[in-house]
């Protein structure tokens, strides 16, 4: 595959079926070191697949697949992942810090041990990922009694723990208030620079269009990918859904989606009601 000796990830009309359907077909990416992808459509289509298939954990049943520089499955040491958000009970007493240890340490039974110069490595690695992701101030609390917003920038320190070259991010601005999601959109796009490139599912591109460099949007088992002035049309979305599309730009720079039958009802902005992709 042209390109896959740079490429972080490069997926070639590649599909995933499941109990026998076709989940989706057709993707083509290739994401460069320090890109920042997000993966758009309506709920239900396959998006977090996608990211499984990444991580090898679901085979592709067409097309190829490169993650730095392997088979899907043979580079998860290398690979930072963030499910779909959790909520802490606010009863959680675990400090934001441990949250934040458990990146190194999840994968070794009991408690670390301290002391020692790998104690002392882990803790200075820790606060590094803290000050990293602006959770200085607060991650000495009970992440139970952090807001979503703190407890996702903690989250993603988790998730940056072992250093990853590639970064999946399964909604993480999912349920965030408009603050929250913009600061959080503001992080990662501040830890592409870094070099590590990141595959993100969004439910809304509002707050990380001007960051992204390219969208993978998947629809109907189909897809499209390219650049988000070249995805996000009306063009190209009617000829996705395959229905009539309208892609409208407020007065403020907010994609607004307009279409029947499915487009307004998958894409309600979930804090003021508004469809938006």
């Amino acid at each position: 595959m042209t390109g896959t000796a740079t490429a972080t990830a490069v997926f070639r009309d590649a599909a995933v079926r499941l109990g026998g359907r076709v989940v989706w077909s057709g993707v083509n990416v290739e994401a460069a070191a320090g890109e920042f992808v997000a993966i758009l459509g309506p709920n239900g289509v396959g998006k977090s697949t996608l990211l499984k298939a990444t991580l090898g954990l679901l085979p592709l049943s067409a097309g190829q697949a490169v993650v730095l520089g392997r088979p899907p499955g043979q580079a998860r040491a290398e690979i930072g992942y963030l499910p779909q958000r959790r909520s802490f009970d606010p009863s959680v007493r675990i400090r934001g810090l441990d949250v934040v240890r458990l990146g190194l340490d999840g994968h070794r039974w009991g408690l670390p041990v301290p002391g020692g110069r790998r104690g002392r490595a882990a803790r200075g690695r820790v606060a590094e990922l803290v000050e990293l992701v602006g959770a200085a101030g607060y991650a000495h609390q009970p992440i139970g009694r952090l807001s979503g917003g703190e407890q996702q920038r903690l989250l993603i320190a988790q998730a940056l723990a072992r250093g990853p070259r590639l970064l999946l991010l399964d909604e993480p601005l999912d349920s965030l208030d408009l603050y929250n999601a913009g600061a959080v959109a503001a992080l990662i796009r501040d830890i592409c620079q870094t070099g590590v490139t990141v595959l993100m599912v969004a439910h809304d591109v509002n707050p990380i269009l001007s960051s992204l460099d390219r969208v993978i949007y998947l629809a109907g088992g189909g897809s499209v990918s390219g650049t988000p002035t070249d995805v996000i049309t009306s063009g190209t979305l009617s000829r996705l859904y395959h229905t009539p599309i309208e892609v409208l730009t407020t007065s403020d720079g907010r994609l607004v989606v307009v279409g029947q039958p499915e487009a307004p009802a998958v894409h309600v902005d979930r804090h003021s009601g508004t469809g938006r992709i």
